[in-house]
């Protein structure tokens, strides 16, 4: 900290404590700042100081604190009104404004005071000569505050009509003011029109778009627009953030969370600001919080939730059922002390009004990473009070006069095979259960005990051989011999499914062989027969894919001899024709006699599907494409669309390979469509990732973000969020930037970072998820954190046996530091970037890493002769690079680029002119500049017409310092070619339109200048 010595030292003090974040630190160096402003024993040193303090203060959480230097400010004033400059003049007038809203932020201000405070700006805004406009907001302001909407109409009307002068709010502002009044009269559209050039960019200040991002939340979600709501939210937390004085802001957003399906983000928030629970400076925004903490944590508590600990004031530990009636105790008696004050009820009401508020959507996704901030995990879907814990079909608890009923339904299920069938029998377990134990007769036949214990093994999987073997028993014991067979198939099948398909072959013998016997026979039907074939395919088909896996392994293996192998591909060969006739054989039972049995319908379509798998496995992607959209269609066709999904899934990853990027669209949003809410969360997240690298892939950006929004989400629902959802927010993220939506790309890429690694998803990914950053913060401008991203990934790639990417890294680095202004460190990387370009051989990269050094040093250390050597040096790389290239387009590229080198050459040479960092002689320096803009001109007019533009700006530079030289002639002569060069350029051509305007000055110039003489 450096000592105030002066009435420099102390602005230069203020100028650095202004650029510090918000808050107590910097309100505490502003205080110290005012004491040793005093001691200068200049006025308007304390004039600047006070107004300082009285600016960090209102913008930060101790807003109460403005009062007193402003009170100051303002008897120093009517004392000795010429200590003032003309700025804190201004600066004395402007700041009226906030004391007018921070006495109405503070209940213990009476209504009294503040009215008699308006009437006090009025008269000195008027004898300074202002218009009334910034008078009349005012008075707006306090009306709507109290309540008294016929005084805030006349006031708002007023506030427009008057002339804006210097005093008004800046457009930003006045604005944001202007769309709240319309959307707090449920105007949502007429808000948002008024917000629209804020929100755009077209206005900013200190405070925004910050505050009309948050405002525009709710009503863009009652509108319907939530894609705009969404990016609303990313982009503006990012700015309210780092703002401690924007709590009522923040809690604009914690409300949008909250009521947009999203509380576990908003629990997050909270967590982020535990000083804002208790910060006093501001009572009225912590009102704000205070309503919305309680909204969020009543939301909580009817979602069940209510026992989850959560972000709450410190001291203690909360529960969402605890922190509820605290804040809500709180919040309202801060409402009762503005009203008291007040003398209305009217911020209670509003208070009231917001802790009621109601979700407006159910669930929307926002891409960002769920922190766990908090414990609580948030439901995806609200629950009513009371509700059941389940609505899956015949789950209620039932009791012997239900168990019939239940029974036809789960048998109905079965027998169509819809998607709930095993839940349905579990059912019927559970009523059959309750029965028995309250003493009933045994209530179920062994034929239902069969298929309770066949359903049961369904739900297990691997484990289900047991189960499966008993329903055998129970059908047999039933008298369906047929059924007990297909049970014993299954049972086989499951020892395929945990690799053990020897074992499964070996099983599934004998019910083979069994029931084609009695298939014969007509003791069984064609459904069991059909169970029993599908079940030894599938075995087989397995059996094909573990050769397959030996085969590879076996080509890996350097020790295995060739026969070896060959051996290993003639018996894949063999088990993939068995695989195919055992297909086969379901097809010739069942084609052409499923008729209205769905179950039979299904096994053809299952076995069309397993030939298209085998013909993948054998490589005819053809086939198996073809194959596949059958079995699809079979299944569609059948009723039973949710069978489908998993075969269009796959003919997406075919018609991929084939190159169908129509078709593989094609297939995933039939897949999408037919899973239904059938599909299991991390179903859906896979599909809708696949169809945003497709649509991605052409080219439709907005969509591919959509699919990868929702993948994101389907993925955390899945409990997938650190794999497949880092991948999805990956993805979303570049989508975003390549949308040039720099801000919720940021968002997205920041909270991703935890959970993209190296181990998971590959240091390719880790790199780009920092490349994609750095370059969405140095498009907002935050050079320095651009800086760290961009070396974080350079760091990796250095390892990488390819070093082009570690060098663009490095080199792009350099750039942010370099617009942080960080010189030295942007140097060192400029070099390092040089080091880099130089090994990969890209010599395009070199040069411009040594132009940039040039500049760099001409800046920084004011070296002009290292500046010029480093140019030099660049021109030397070009030049022989030049003459190395080995093809035309090379050289052509790198003879534009020597054309640049040239021309920045030129312009150094003459800021070093400019800025007096040279020795030489200015005239010698500008004869180098002009024979370096020569060479530029050579360069580019060597290229054709494509560099036609590059050569008439290097002309048209020489042609100013001709007339800078003393040489009217040859500088109207360079113009005059401009002017030819582009004479037939179109009108809507701007860059010609420019050029020509600029030629035409430059002449006009020199002909004024040969004409002076003569005048004189």
């Amino acid at each position: 900290m450096s000592p105030i010595t002066d009435f420099d030292s102390l602005r230069r003090a203020m100028g650095e404590n202004s650029e510090q974040p918000e808050g107590p630190a910097r309100n505490a160096r502003a205080e110290h700042l005012l004491l040793e402003a005093e001691k200068l024993n200049i006025p308007l040193a304390v004039i600047e100081a006070l107004g300082h303090q009285l600016k960090v203060y209102n913008y930060s959480s101790e807003k109460g604190k403005m009062f007193v230097p402003f009170a100051r400010l303002l008897r120093m004033w009517d004392e000795r009104p010429e200590d003032f400059d003309e700025y804190e003049t201004h600066a004395l007038h402007w700041v009226f404004k906030w004391m007018s809203a921070g006495m109405l932020g503070q209940p213990h201000i009476p209504l009294a005071s503040i009215e008699k405070w308006l009437g006090e700006m009025e008269h000195r805004y008027r004898l300074a000569g202002h218009s009334e406009r910034a008078v009349r907001s005012a008075e707006f302001s306090v009306a709507a505050h109290v309540g008294d909407m016929p005084r805030a109409e006349r006031a708002y009307a007023a506030w427009l009509a008057a002339d804006r002068d210097t005093m008004a709010d800046c457009h930003a502002c006045e604005l944001h003011g202007q769309g709240w009044w319309q959307a707090h009269n449920g105007r949502d559209e007429e808000a948002l029109e008024l917000w629209r050039p804020v929100l755009e960019g077209e206005f900013t200040c200190a405070h925004e778009p910050h505050t009309a991002l948050a405002s525009s939340l709710l009503p863009l979600l009652r509108l319907g627009r939530a894609d705009e709501a969404r990016a609303h939210h990313l982009r503006g937390f990012r700015l309210v953030r780092p703002m401690e004085s924007m709590r009522g802001a923040y809690a604009d957003h914690v409300e949008f969370c909250t009521l947009s399906g999203n509380e576990a983000r908003a629990l997050e928030l909270l967590a982020e600001r535990p000083a804002y629970f208790t910060d006093e400076g501001h009572p009225r925004s912590k009102l704000d919080f205070l309503s919305v903490v309680t909204l969020l944590m009543d939301r909580l508590t009817e979602l069940g939730l209510g026992a989850g600990r959560v972000p709450g004031p410190a001291g203690r530990t909360w529960t969402a059922a605890e922190l509820a009636p605290h804040a809500r105790a709180q919040a309202l008696a801060l409402a009762a002390r503005f009203d008291e004050r007040n003398g209305t009820e009217y911020v209670s009401e509003r208070a009231r009004a917001r802790m009621a508020r109601r979700p407006l959507v159910d669930r929307l996704p926002l891409g960002v990473r769920p922190s766990g901030a908090s414990p609580i995990r948030v439901p995806e879907r609200p629950v009513p009070p009371g509700a059941g814990t389940s609505a899956e079909p015949g789950t209620e608890s039932s009791g012997d006069v239900a168990l019939p009923a239940l029974l036809v339904e789960a048998r109905r299920m079965s027998d169509t095979l819809q998607p709930h069938a095993v839940e349905a029998w579990a059912a019927v377990a559970r009523a059959a259960e309750e029965a028995e134990a309250a003493g009933g007769d045994a209530v179920l036949e062994p034929r239902d005990r069969a298929e309770i214990a066949d359903h049961e093994a369904m739900a297990l999987g691997p484990g289900a051989t047991g189960l499966f073997e008993r329903a055998a028993e129970l059908y047999t014991e039933a008298g369906d011999p047929g059924e007990a067979l297909a049970a014993r198939a299954r049972a086989a099948y499951v020892h395929a499914l945990a690799g053990r398909v020897d074992e499964a072959l070996a099983a599934v013998a004998g019910p083979h062989e069994e029931i084609l016997a009695l298939y014969a026979a007509d003791g069984t039907g064609l459904r069991q027969t059909a169970s029993v074939l599908m079940a030894r395919a599938r075995i087989l088909t397995r059996r094909v894919h573990a050769a397959g896996e030996d085969l590879e392994e076996a080509v890996l293996e350097e020790a295995v001899l060739e026969e070896a192998v060959l051996e290993e591909a003639v018996l894949e060969e063999a088990v993939l024709e068995e695989a195919v006739t055992a297909v086969r054989a379901v097809l010739a039972l069942v084609e052409g006699r499923t008729g209205e049995d769905v179950r039979l319908a299904a096994r053809a379509a299952e076995a069309q599907a397993m030939l298209g798998e085998l013909a993948g496995h054998a490589g005819d992607v053809e086939t198996a494409a073809d194959l596949s959209a059958r079995a699809a269609g079979a299944f569609v066709a059948a009723g039973l669309p949710w069978f489908a999904v998993e075969y269009e899934a796959r003919l997406a990853q075919l018609a991929h390979h084939l190159g169908d990027v129509d078709g593989a669209e094609r297939a995933l949003r039939a897949a999408l469509e037919h899973g239904g809410p059938y599909l299991e969360p991390v179903g859906r997240a896979q599909l809708h990732l696949q169809l945003a690298e497709v649509t991605g892939g052409l080219g439709r950006v907005a969509e591919a973000a959509d699919h990868a929004l929702e993948a994101a989400h389907w993925a955390d629902e899945a409990g997938e969020g650190p794999t497949l959802g880092a991948w999805a927010r990956h993805q979303l993220g570049g989508f975003l930037l390549r949308r040039g939506r720099w801000a919720e790309a940021a968002e997205v890429l920041e909270s991703v970072l935890p959970d993209v690694t190296a181990g998971t998803h590959g240091e390719g990914a880790v790199v780009q998820a920092l490349w994609w950053l750095g370059d969405c913060l140095g498009e907002l401008g935050e050079h320095r954190a651009a800086a760290e991203r961009r070396l974080q990934a350079a760091e990796i790639a250095r390892h990488w046996p390819e070093q082009q990417d570690h060098a663009t890294l490095a080199h792009l680095a350099a750039s942010s530091l370099e617009q942080a202004g960080l010189t030295d460190e942007a140097e060192r990387a400029y070099a390092r970037a040089g080091e880099l370009w130089r090994t990969v051989g890209d010599a395009p990269g070199l040069v411009r890493s040594l132009r940039a050094r040039a500049w760099l040093t001409l800046r920084g250390e004011a070296d002009p002769d290292g500046a010029r050597a480093l140019m030099a040096d660049a021109v030397e790389e070009c030049e022989a690079a030049v003459d190395a290239a080995p093809d035309g387009e090379t050289r052509a590229r790198l003879t534009a680029e020597l054309g640049h080198t040239h021309r920045q050459f030129a312009d150094l040479l003459v800021r070093m002119e400019d800025g007096g960092a040279a020795d030489d002689d200015g005239e010698a320096l500008f004869e180098e500049a002009v024979a370096a803009l020569d060479r530029a001109i050579a360069a580019f007019a060597s290229l054709g017409p494509d560099t036609l533009r590059d050569r008439c700006r290097a002309e048209l530079a020489a042609a100013w310092l001709e007339a800078d030289l003393g040489r009217p002639a040859d500088a109207a002569a360079r113009a005059r070619a401009v002017l030819t060069a582009h004479g037939e350029a179109p009108e809507e051509d701007e860059a010609a339109r420019s050029l020509r305007g600029e030629a035409e000055r430059l002449l006009n110039t020199v002909t004024e200048e040969k004409r002076e003489p003569v005048e004189n």
